[in-house]
């Protein structure tokens, strides 16, 4: 264990639509030296879905190094940890090697971040894993969700590192009356997605269940956001940019756009703004 020392620190706001309505991300500027236990402990007692340590990059062509926490565990990639993390890196002083982009690493890989005028973008990793869920899980999810089977629209893995598999359901209406109980399946990372009526300033509802990373409710969910964007504009179950809500449960009012480029990349964007300035002492 290294001795304490003050480090910088930030709390960012992201995919807000208003202030202090989005899903926050605590993020120390300087993870130097810091072991697995200490950043672990932090993001425990932050007690927010993510906690995130910046470090120097191993490669060239990267401007830092993300490790991204949950109260529980460690994830590859995480979304809205990506789109705080660059802001609270740009607003301390951090000078992107192209002015148009940041370039993380994470366990993942290389992930891009597109600057734009009031919001940042970062362009969706590839899925791990894809396709249909198999019976047996779908049973379990339906269980948890408390909804029978010939509600579900459609149902597909949208992994691309933390585990994530969504189900889709006919309306917005029915996502946002789910009453889950995992009591039976806490390791789930599973959404449910459903259409706002037409007419609607966000295309879609959409909710996120962590309960074996410690977050039973996601506020805003970039990284399910974008595989589930990679799966619907692929499919053409939705248009090449759309905009979801999320939170709405929780209090919240995040706000999540989808632009899929003609060459198939799908870009999430939306605010990101620092909130909480200030040290930490690890």
């Amino acid at each position: 264990m290294t001795m304490p020392r003050t480090r910088p620190f930030a709390q960012v706001d992201v995919f807000a639509t208003s202030p202090y309505s989005g899903n926050p991300v605590a993020v120390v500027l300087d993870g130097t030296d810091l072991g697995d236990e200490e950043m672990q402990g932090l993001a425990r007692w932050t007690n927010l879905s993510e906690t995130t340590f910046v470090l120097p990059p191993t490669t060239p062509e990267a401007d830092y190094r993300l490790r991204i926490f949950t109260p529980q565990g460690e994830l590859p990639f995480a979304g809205h940890p990506t789109l705080g993390s660059a802001r609270a890196w740009l607003d301390g002083g951090g000078t992107p090697r192209h002015a148009e982009r940041v370039v993380q690493e994470c366990a993942v890989g290389l992930v891009a971040v597109r600057r734009g005028a009031d919001t940042l973008a970062f362009a969706a990793p590839p899925r791990v894993r894809e396709g249909a869920l198999d019976d047996e899980l779908l049973r379990r999810i339906v269980a948890a969700f408390g909804v029978e089977r010939e509600r579900v629209v459609d149902h597909q893995w949208v992994d691309n590192g933390p585990g994530w598999a969504v189900l889709r359901l006919a309306t917005a209406e029915e996502v946002l009356a789910l009453e889950p109980d995992f009591a039976g399946f806490p390791d789930a990372m599973v959404g449910a997605i459903g259409a706002h009526p037409d007419g609607h300033r966000h295309r879609f509802e959409l909710r996120t269940f962590a309960p074996g990373a410690g977050v039973p409710e996601d506020p805003a969910c970039g990284s399910m956001n974008a595989g589930v964007g990679q799966w619907l504009t692929s499919t053409g179950g939705a248009p090449s940019s759309y905009r979801v809500s999320q939170g709405t449960r929780l209090g919240r009012a995040a706000s999540i756009e989808i632009t899929a480029d003609a060459d198939g990349t799908v870009w999430v964007s939306g605010s990101a703004v620092v909130c909480v300035r200030g040290t930490v002492t690890l």
